[in-house]
């Protein structure tokens, strides 16, 4: 028989992070149960597999399912190769095009590939909804529909708004929370999670299994992760996202800039430390004791490491260090070959055997690091950092073959001058 932690011990652990728990002392009393009987909870979290890769933000549902997980729970990874094809309408002002079922298992393929960097592959139960949605055939379907009235689907927020502002809702989209709120049925769930915008579909999940005879399941939201900019959510879109797949000197430094309070968020909803270890890093850190930069970075690394391996983040963690703090150019910064003449001030002079002067707007377009050279001159303007020393100088002077460390901002290239 599996033996569960204390229940305190269980309950400190599974609420971090969390918003809301509904019924918190229902959970209680179901994990006193489990730890009596010995029969773990039955856990889920249903991913739409509607877009091929995974951020940061997709992975705090992934992360508290671990964290059942690691309490000796059943977690249920569920791709909603079914509802996908409706296309969830949760905070959309417009009805969401369907995808076509190559698209979505194609996708599926991706998710099921990343999420277990996280997840343990042997003790997580990967289910489709299709496995049942498919079979229930229209008879069902009218069925399942009897069970919820017009009226109650109104009450969901974004639907409210809609018809309010005389904007169409799709009578398929009506049918997406009945057909989440069914998968609890099949799975005999014992708690589903979502973020705080699933709200509506989770408790519907409980009024279904109501109806089906089972105890209803218990629901659990999660924040909505804030991108890079602390304020919208992380969202590719929005070009403020973390992919998990990202390469790890990426990933590190973009996990460098956020804010300090922002760091808080994500040791909170991205890591497996418990509360009281991250309350003591962030009184040590009030004190003095530990620097942010300090903090930030172990959060990087740790991130990193979870993705890749301990050694990339160890490398990623020292080239930035080089890159940021000792003002060194990393091994793996990109090398691009460069014509002289095709930076040089005045081209005619490259044939020349002294030193050119070459034009610094020039030569950042064609480091990629400007997009044109109205941008060039702002840079150069607030100072571009050339082989080591800071210059707003518009034009400098080369040999004929040079290799000129260049950086602005965070991003840094070698110029080979040929």
């Amino acid at each position: 028989m599996p033996q569960f932690a204390p229940v305190e011990e269980q309950l400190e652990y599974l609420q971090k992070g969390t918003a809301e728990i509904i019924p918190l002392a229902e959970l209680r009393t179901r994990l006193e149960k489990s730890r009596a009987t010995g029969k773990p909870l039955r856990i889920k979290a249903g991913f739409d597999p509607t877009a091929p890769d995974l951020h940061l933000g997709h992975t705090v549902l992934i992360r508290k399912l671990k964290h059942f997980q690691d309490m000796g729970h059943t977690v249920i990874f569920l791709i909603g190769d079914f509802t996908g094809l409706i296309g969830d309408p949760t905070g959309r002002s417009v009805t969401r095009k369907p995808l076509t079922r190559e698209e979505l298992d194609r996708n599926a393929t991706t998710y099921k590939a990343q999420v277990f960097k996280i997840l343990d592959a042997e003790k997580t139960e990967v289910r489709y909804n299709s496995e049942w949605l498919d079979k229930l055939g229209f008879e069902g379907i009218i069925r399942l529909a009897a069970k919820y009235t017009v009226s109650q689907m109104l009450e969901r927020e974004d639907f409210h708004q809609r018809f309010n502002a005389e904007q169409p809702i799709s009578l398929h989209e009506l049918l997406y929370p009945l057909a989440q709120g069914y998968d609890s049925v099949a799975l005999e769930c014992d708690l589903e999670m979502g973020g705080t915008d699933q709200k509506f579909n989770l408790l519907v999940g409980r009024e279904m299994q109501r109806h089906y005879g089972q105890p209803s399941q218990i629901v659990l939201t999660m924040p909505i992760l804030e991108g890079l900019d602390g304020v919208q959510k992380m969202s590719k879109s929005l070009n403020n996202a973390i992919g998990i797949h990202e390469p790890p000197q990426e990933m590190y430094g973009k996990l460098m800039s956020i804010s300090d309070e922002l760091m808080w968020r994500y040791w909170m909803l991205l890591t497996d430390l418990r509360p009281s270890e991250i309350e003591r890093m962030q009184r040590d850190v009030a004190s003095g004791a530990l620097h942010p930069m300090e903090a930030k970075k172990r959060l990087a690394r740790t991130i990193a490491a979870g993705f890749h391996s301990e050694d990339a983040a160890q490398q990623a963690d020292e080239d930035w260090a080089k890159q940021f703090q000792r003002k060194e150019i990393p091994e793996n910064v990109p090398r691009i070959r460069i014509p002289l003449e095709n930076i040089a001030s005045r081209p005619e002079t490259c044939r020349s055997e002294s030193p050119i002067g070459i034009s610094v707007a020039k030569l950042l377009v064609h480091l990629g690091i400007s997009t044109s050279r109205t941008e060039a001159d702002r840079q150069i303007e607030a100072g571009v950092e050339i082989e080591g020393v800071k210059t707003k100088d518009r034009y400098m002077t080369v040999a004929r073959i040079a290799e000129l460390p260049v950086r602005v901002g965070k991003r840094a290239k070698i110029a080979v001058i040929e």
